[in-house]
């Protein structure tokens, strides 16, 4: 297995321009492809990782007309919801922003199609998403194990009148996202009713807000109701910036954090549609020094009175609800903090990439942590200063393993990362940035 080690640093500081959003790179591409008959979306400032090769692939042998004019530029033509291929035979990877959003379009597409992926991906649940779009006729047989991909789907048949739906909110919002997105295509008024509690609410904000870009406004009930009218349909905003993405900036504000900075990310800020930007606020609860504008947010660490090369955060307590990604960065953030850090309300860590609650504990014991390990909640608390140990930190092939525990750079042992490829899911050169700012 191939590993880097990161010896270790004393300092951290400079500035980096974010590179664009997974959740929302994904979202615009599919809705740009869903615009009316003809109509070219050129999307701009798209991340260039597996998860969205994963969701071009797909467009492509579904017939979408999807060109690539610069390095992040894309024009896309819109097919009017009407996807040209009605037989195709879907890989996906382990993107979960490309396979939910695609099962709830192509169960309406009156076509046949088969999804599947890795491993790990016929190991995350779909069963909530699946049966929600039963209850409007699609037809949908599993391959494998009931509730997870493989599967195929083939023409739904759909009721007479206007149309209703419960979906279960408390395992992935992506099944929301998924539901909330097709609806237009049905061309018929569609009700949808969660139950439980909605998790990741800020990520239904992302998929609301550019449901709007593209001329869909969806009517809701506070959190446990949503409506699609009749006469809903996708029209081409002709061109759509991409943010840079919030999950990855937690990383480097983290970095400005426990480094003394300055750190400068830009990319995200106050006007900002992603949740993640509200890890900043995670970082100035635990001491740091935050600084935003609209475009752009900036770290400093408060270093310790009594010996000015250490910085010095607290520990904290936190329902990460709002910010499940970017929660995983303060975990391994915890380890530089005085006293222990509580992240409550992470259930959703389980059915990611890997088991990430359990993964993180494993790992976080590695370099010397003490961790309690719930069923929805993890507490961490920090090597003595001469407990750290050197470790080889195992990333489980999840793209955020290897990100959050490479803050341990910042340490007096330094780490070693396994399989740091793995961050070719969302940010293939994050290593060579992170040794540019590290001193």
């Amino acid at each position: 297995m191939e590993h880097i080690t990161l010896n270790p640093a004393t300092s951290a500081r400079g500035d980096i321009k974010l590179p664009g959003s997974k959740s929302i790179s994904n979202r615009v591409l599919l809705l740009a492809a869903l615009s009316a008959k003809g109509e070219t979306t050129r999307v701009r400032d798209v991340l260039d990782s597996d998860d969205i090769r994963v969701m071009l692939a797909a467009l492509n042998t579904l017939g979408v007309s999807v060109t690539q004019v610069a390095e992040h530029d894309y024009d896309v033509i819109g097919t009017g919801g009407d996807f040209p291929n009605k037989d195709a035979d879907l890989f996906m990877g382990n993107a979960g922003t490309a396979i939910r959003p695609l099962t709830a379009v192509l169960a309406l597409q009156n076509g046949t199609y088969h999804l599947h992926g890795v491993p790990r991906m016929h190991e995350r649940p779909i069963g909530d998403l699946i049966d929600a779009l039963r209850q409007i006729g699609a037809q949908v047989e599993y391959k494998g194990n009931d509730g997870f991909p493989p599967f195929v789907l083939s023409p739904a048949v759909l009721p007479d009148g206007d149309l209703s739906l419960s979906i279960k909110g408390n395992v992935s919002s992506q099944f929301l996202t998924a539901v909330l997105m097709a609806a237009p295509l049905l061309k018929r008024t569609l009700t949808i009713h969660v139950v439980d509690e909605l998790i990741s609410k800020p990520y239904i904000e992302i998929t609301l807000n550019l449901m709007a870009r593209f001329g869909v406004n969806v009517t809701r009930n506070g959190w446990s109701s949503f409506t699609i009218e009749a006469g809903a349909a996708y029209t081409s905003p002709k061109e759509i910036y991409v943010e840079g993405d919030a999950s990855s900036a937690s990383y480097f504000l983290a970095l400005g954090a426990l480094g003394g900075g300055p750190l400068r990310v830009t990319g995200v800020g106050l006007s900002s549609i992603q949740g993640d930007v509200r890890f900043a606020n995670a970082l100035q609860m635990m001491g740091a020094n935050v600084m935003m504008g609209e475009n752009w947010i900036e770290v400093r660490g408060i270093h310790h009175e009594d010996d000015p090369d250490e910085t010095q955060l607290k520990g904290i307590e936190l329902d990460c609800n709002h910010i499940p990604d970017a929660a995983m960065t303060l975990a391994a953030a915890a380890l530089f903090a005085k006293g222990s850090t509580k992240l409550t309300n992470i259930a959703s860590w389980r059915v990611k990439e890997t088991d990430r609650l359990s993964a993180m504990a494993t790992e976080l014991r590695k370099v010397g942590a003490t961790v309690e390990e719930g069923a929805d909640y993890i507490v961490v608390t920090p090597p003595t200063k001469d407990a750290w140990q050197h470790a080889a930190i195992d990333t489980y092939d999840d793209h955020r393993m290897a990100m959050c525990f490479s803050l341990v750079a910042l340490s007096k042992v330094g780490v070693t990362i396994n399989d740091p490829k793995c961050v070719g899911k969302t940010f293939p050169t994050y290593f060579e940035v992170l040794q540019s700012l590290l001193k």
